[in-house]
């Protein structure tokens, strides 16, 4: 069975902030490296813990960057849109939302619809 993971779980295994459920979260993923679980990753959860971890913790983008692109590199894991997920951390610094667009137009050759100049722009370079 196909188990998805929740944003609390990635939280406390980063952040550590709180020690029984970090260890819980060592054990889950665990399961998962050796093969006794499978955990999905979705994108929009992504996203939440990138919120969380700048908002509320206060962690710089670059410091999210480099957590999240470790995170969603483990083969073991399965990620939604593992892909565009760990080709947008270069852009991630200006926005999230637009560097999962800019890695989803990159990768799959397409444009963005976007009243946005800017995103515009980058967007139509991959196509050039």
């Amino acid at each position: 069975m196909i188990e998805i993971l929740d944003t609390n779980i990635i939280l406390r295994f980063l952040v550590g902030d709180n020690k029984p459920q970090q260890e819980e979260a060592k054990k889950i993923f665990k399961a998962g490296e050796r093969g006794k679980r499978d955990i999905l990753v979705k994108p929009l959860v992504v996203a939440e813990v990138c919120f969380v971890l700048e908002s509320f913790y206060k962690k710089t983008k670059a410091e999210i960057a480099e957590s999240m692109e470790i995170f969603l590199s483990q083969k073991w894991l399965k990620v939604e849109d593992r892909q565009p997920l760990l080709s947008m951390w270069e852009w991630y610094r200006e926005n999230f939302v637009d560097s999962y667009l800019l890695a989803c137009s990159k990768l799959g050759k397409s444009k963005i619809l976007t009243f946005d100049k800017a995103l515009s722009k980058k967007s139509q370079d991959y196509l050039d």
